[in-house]
């Protein structure tokens, strides 16, 4: 029996935007043979680190999920140009993972949402790319052959998706879902390779 191999897309939402790309990603990791999403999302204060699931029955991102699978997309809200620090919480605990080389060699990507158009959201992408490129993942983003990219009025980057909150709306846009599900693709392709 042929082995499945496992994106894991781990997240951190605070009013759903974040969370429903995820599941668009996910999307489009699941149209790729012989590929599998897992959707993890991490706790908001560190205490509820011990909980199993949240109130969105998406399970708390552990390092073991981390060490098993076989590519990893990393998504967050923007804060003032940067991931949440529920995320980065996350990342820091990924020292052994550096140490053993457990993602060396590995697709990576990642994903952010903004209240606004200049809501700081390449910036965060970028910032989002760097422990990544420590832990020696190779980074995939979104080429400009992609039509969508350069079409949209909402959200959308180079560097990974993205989403606008226009008029506190969570909803994302057709570019925004088509270009999350894209990114899902091009990893659970990249991983297949």
């Amino acid at each position: 029996m042929k082995k499945v191999l496992k994106v894991l897309i781990v997240f951190y939402s605070e009013k759903g935007s974040t969370q429903k790309m995820a599941i668009e990603i996910s999307n489009g990791v699941n149209s790729i043979s012989g590929v599998e999403a897992v959707i993890r999302t991490v706790p908001v204060k560190e205490e509820e680190e011990n909980n199993i699931a949240n109130e969105n029955d998406f399970i708390y991102a552990t390092v073991e999920d981390v060490n098993t699978c076989d590519a990893m997309i990393i998504g967050s809200p923007t804060h003032f140009g940067n991931m949440s620090s529920h995320l980065k919480f996350f990342l820091e605990k990924l020292t052994t993972v550096w140490f053993n080389g457990g993602l060396e060699g590995k697709p990576g990507g990642v994903f952010t949402s903004s209240n606004s158009i200049h809501g700081g959201q390449e910036t965060t992408l970028i910032t989002m790319m760097i422990p990544l490129l420590h832990l020696g993942m190779i980074i995939c983003g979104l080429p400009y052959s992609e039509k969508t990219l350069n079409k949209t009025l909402t959200g959308g980057t180079p560097y990974g998706p993205s989403h606008v909150e226009a008029n506190q709306s969570n909803n994302l846009s057709e570019d925004e879902i088509k270009l999350c599900k894209l990114l899902g693709k091009r990893i659970a392709s990249l991983v297949v390779k």
